[in-house]
């Protein structure tokens, strides 16, 4: 159970006011805010000053907001978020396929469990919450008898796609894809840059053996991170250039040390590059906390430095692509948790199932699942939402 909730990055680009009584205007906000479209999905939607505009969007699944042993404490997490985002009101939007009898949808009432249990966490804190419903053809509000607001079978969803937020959307340049996993499109290399990325990871992980002198040790991981930032240079003069495959099976190997891992996270805080070289010499003292601080702290936490994570993600997305099931792990995660700290959970989740798939006790891929599944933001979006 994984809830994204927290306003994207991308979210600041509109600030037009959005009020509920223009539902479909909200509506059609809510997939260009997550990036995707939901489905069997619950999303709760802050709204601030006097219920006028729109905070948080928070995702979680629908069936889990529904489940008799957790759906309570999973809507109680929700409105917590909701409140220390500033909400004074909020609304739900179910996104499912199915349907009852009353149009509120799911299978054997999942979704009138999921209202239930939302609106026994919310109501006390927030009031009336307005619950609408998005099928397969129709849009509603779910306890709606009039025919002239909500007819049989809801509005028509080609409502939606006539829409201010739609046009705003539109011209900024912002796209929406079909699904969640559609997130995350990196391609697998073709087969022969693949076979040659990994011979050369495994010659290049054949130096750094169990036994290796500390001097070795270190020569190796200085040399591997040396190899990162030149190619991440490349990257950033040359955002279309392709790394050779046989430097790229070097990443991958280097990126499987933890120090050297650790060191390229790092690389990306701005200011941190000696402390990046100081971590593959073995270092871990307080300076490491205070970078990481840059991440995660909501008083030190700062907003990404594009200059650095753009470059950097190219890599690593090439790394990926060229990296076999085994040694996929490091670079999705590090993919996750700039997703994470750039705003983006849902993208972050998808890199971070897509890790765990791979390695599933990867120890870094399950701290960064655990802070998403406990819908923290990073440091710099508490910050600004307190």
């Amino acid at each position: 159970m994984r809830h994204e909730s927290w306003r994207t990055v991308r979210s600041d680009v509109l600030m037009t006011t959005i009020r509920t009584r223009e539902p479909r205007e909200l509506l059609a906000l809510i997939p260009y805010q997550l990036g995707f479209v939901p489905s069997e999905s619950a999303v709760a939607v802050a709204l601030r000053r006097d219920r006028s505009r729109v905070g948080l969007v928070a995702r979680v699944d629908l069936a889990d907001l529904a489940d008799a042993a957790g759906g309570h404490d999973l809507a109680r997490s929700l409105v917590g978020h909701l409140l220390a985002d500033g909400a004074t009101s909020a609304v739900l939007v179910l996104y499912t396929a199915g349907s009852s009898e009353h149009g509120t949808a799911g299978t054997a009432g999942t979704a009138e469990r999921a209202v239930a249990a939302f609106d026994a966490e919310a109501a006390p804190v927030l009031g009336d919450i307005a619950v609408w419903l998005v099928g397969p053809t129709g849009y509603r509000a779910v306890g709606c008898t009039d025919p002239r607001c909500c007819p049989p079978g809801g509005r028509p969803l080609s409502d939606l796609q006539s829409t201010q937020v739609g046009a705003h959307m539109v011209m900024a340049g912002r796209n929406v894809v079909a699904t969640r996993q559609d997130l995350v499109t990196v391609a697998p290399a073709p087969a022969p840059a693949r076979r040659a990325a990994r011979r050369a990871a495994e010659r290049w992980a054949a130096h750094l053996s169990a036994g290796a002198e500390p001097a070795t040790a270190h020569r190796w991981r200085r040399a591997g991170l040396a190899a990162w930032r030149h190619d991440v240079d490349a990257l950033a003069a040359d955002p279309g250039a392709m790394v050779e495959p046989v430097r790229l099976g070097r990443h991958l190997a280097s990126l499987g040390d933890v120090l050297v891992r650790d060191a390229v996270l790092l690389g990306l805080v701005p200011g941190c590059a000696r402390l990046a070289d100081r971590v593959v010499a073995g270092y871990s003292g307080e300076e490491v906390g205070r970078a990481l601080g840059a991440i995660i702290d909501p008083v030190s936490g700062i907003a990404p430095d594009p200059t650095l994570l753009d470059p950097a993600r190219r890599l690593l997305e090439q790394v990926d692509a060229h990296a076999p099931r085994s040694r996929r792990a490091p670079a999705l995660t590090l993919l996750g948790l700039v997703s994470w700290w750039e705003g983006d959970g849902a993208r972050a989740g998808v890199y971070v199932e897509r890790a765990m798939a791979a390695q599933e006790e990867y120890r870094l891929a399950v701290l960064v699942d655990t802070t998403l599944r406990a819908g923290m933001p990073p440091g710099w979006l508490r910050a600004r939402s307190a």
